[in-house]
């Protein structure tokens, strides 16, 4: 280790917290296949859409997109008495930045596209 490396000060607790909610919203392949689906699809859909399309039921899904959606990787459109899903691609897109950041190579910037777990 050189002397740079030893003043450079640890990523602060908020940014760190933000970067591991984004990372555990992601390490499920349910999550995975309905961010992908959401995705391509390239347009918002409802529970039993995504449910019909996915090898779970609708409890499993919901949670999924509960989970999503606390990180805003998805974003909940209500609509009468239903709500119908978006895939988030704001915040999607600064999911790298992250990786970048703990590596060190760019700054900590959770706030990026308001992104932050809620």
């Amino acid at each position: 280790m050189n002397e740079t490396d030893s003043a450079r000060p640890v990523m602060d607790a908020q940014a760190a917290e933000t970067y591991a909610a984004w990372f555990k919203a992601l390490a499920d392949p349910t999550r995975i296949q309905v961010l992908h689906l959401l995705a391509t699809a390239g347009r918002p859909m409802s529970v039993g859409e995504i449910v019909e399309r996915s090898p779970v039921g609708q409890s499993t899904v919901s949670h999924h997109l509960r989970v999503l959606a606390e990180v805003r990787f998805v974003l909940p459109e209500r609509q009468g008495t239903s709500t119908r899903y978006a895939v988030n691609r704001t915040c999607l897109t600064v999911f790298p930045a992250a990786v970048r950041a703990i590596l060190g190579e760019a700054p900590a910037s959770p706030d990026a596209g308001e992104c932050r777990a809620r």
